[in-house]
């Protein structure tokens, strides 16, 4: 039974920045987790459930134009949630609509909390080193446009790994 997520993928040298970061500050989970903003959380299929995904998700890409992703700052869901990210300043509406798409259908899912597009950067550690990551991360910023989207599949010894990508329609 396959565990998958859907995400935007963040770019070079972004990605990596982000990782390495978040390992710095002692996310053990950091090396199995690729950079990302995640549209569906993580969801157990049927083996035969995987190719009714991909057909669902290369039409939901079909009807969301790219779009432009601005990260600028940190936030932190605490205390409900010992997460702190990168914020996005301009992209948010957009994957918002691009996570109501993909969530539909074979993906419906009640979310146990509202979606808030964001890039972890630090999970479930001490909060000294969660404020670590708020502090240091504040002045980070970086700008790309989002073409795609990928279809994760977790896998236990590699963690999560892109197995498919979806092209979004050009924008206007």
């Amino acid at each position: 039974m396959p565990t998958i997520g859907v995400a935007v993928a963040i770019p070079e040298p972004w990605a990596t920045e982000l990782q390495d970061y978040r390992t710095s500050v002692g996310d053990a989970t950091a090396t199995m987790i690729p950079t990302h903003i995640t549209l569906v959380p993580p969801t157990e299929l049927d083996d035969d459930g995987l190719a009714i995904v991909e057909e669902h998700l290369a039409r939901a890409a079909e009807k969301v134009p790219a779009f432009t992703v601005h990260l600028r700052g940190t936030g932190t869901f605490r205390p409900v949630s010992p997460v702190v990210f990168v914020t996005l300043v301009r992209g948010i509406s957009e994957c918002e609509l691009l996570a109501d798409a993909v969530r539909q259908g074979p993906l419906a899912t009640d979310l146990e909390f509202p979606f808030h597009p964001h890039v972890t950067v630090a999970h479930h550690l001490d909060d000294d080193r969660l404020d670590q990551a708020f502090a240091e991360l504040s002045g980070f910023e970086c700008e790309f446009d989002v073409h795609e989207f990928h279809l994760y599949v977790h896998d236990t010894e590699h963690g999560w790994r892109p197995t498919r990508q979806f092209q979004l329609c050009p924008a206007d």
